[in-house]
């Protein structure tokens, strides 16, 4: 089994999430959703910052022509980071005001798959999409709360989960990205602690998928198996990505949404964003291609 994360940035998010390795800086980039901020570490160095926002935003993914693209509550938008000037590309859900955006990934073609859920979780009012060279397409509706988006090392199979259901779903892909026909039940986690949040796929096709609820982030094989483990002193992880030099450090985001003040005394780390060395490494994401 894995060593237990540490913290690597004592954050305190509301509700961390969505964290990107952005290579070229040498930067993690994640988060707030609740807070309304985007947070970022340099891993040389240790150096932090935070960019303050006007809207909730679960994601800022590296664009292949420099700056992020920002995954907001209602709009999707440009953001240089160096200078935090912020522009908005286009709408995203933006006549619904029940939802706002949630988990978000760059798939092997430069895609963004990004999903929705309502505000206060309600059932079914959730979405999968993807961004392909600057068109949004629907994928699927219907869903509660869409997570663990990540994608098989060749793109043949996408991955996303239904954290409110407990189950992980395997999608077929063709070769330009589409999904080809129903997805597939892969992981049932009912019935067992935790429920299936964030993911990303590592370079032996292995999933590290965080487990809200359960403090730990474990390790799946191909076949869904439970390989390894990485423990966390803080009960809800939501998301991993690798980063750092050869892409052997785990990053975890967490939370303190939800919590009692008596469980936040307790989990003092709550919302932090934590660190584990790997021996296997990541797979370097691709940047977003808009055009």
């Amino acid at each position: 089994m894995s060593d237990a994360a540490r913290v690597a940035v004592a954050s305190g998010c509301e509700l961390g999430e969505g964290p990107q390795w952005y290579a070229a800086l040498g930067r993690l980039v994640w988060c707030d959703i609740l807070g309304k901020r985007l947070h970022w570490l340099e891993a040389a160095s240790g150096e932090t910052g935070v960019i303050a926002l006007d809207h909730m935003a679960s994601l800022a993914a590296p664009l292949d022509d420099g700056g992020m693209l920002v995954v907001g509550e209602d709009r999707l938008c440009w953001l240089d980071l160096a200078t935090g000037e912020i522009a908005r590309l286009m709408g995203f859900e933006a006549d619904n005001a029940v939802t706002r955006s949630n988990d978000a990934r760059v798939d092997r073609h430069g895609s963004l798959w990004l999903s929705s859920m309502g505000k206060g979780a309600e059932d079914g009012a959730g979405s999968l999409y993807r961004l392909h060279r600057g068109e949004l397409s629907r994928l699927r509706s219907g869903l509660t709360i869409p997570n663990a988006i990540c994608f098989s090392p060749r793109g043949e199979h996408a991955h996303f989960a239904d954290t409110a259901r407990g189950i992980v779903y395997r999608w077929a892909l063709d070769a330009e990205g589409w999904p080809v026909g129903e997805p597939e039940p892969w992981v049932d986690f009912a019935g067992r602690e935790g429920n299936p949040d964030g993911a990303v796929i590592d370079a032996e096709g292995a999933m590290w998928l965080a487990l809200w609820g359960a403090g730990k982030v474990v390790r799946l094989d191909r076949e869904g198996r439970e390989i390894d483990a990485v423990t966390l002193p803080a009960t809800q992880p939501s998301c991993p990505a690798f980063g750092g030099e050869g892409l052997t450090s785990l990053y975890i985001t967490t939370a303190r949404e939800g919590m009692s003040a008596e469980q936040r005394d307790r989990e003092s780390g709550a919302g932090d964003l934590f660190v584990a060395d790997l021996s296997v490494p990541g797979l370097a994401e691709p940047t977003l291609r808009l055009g």
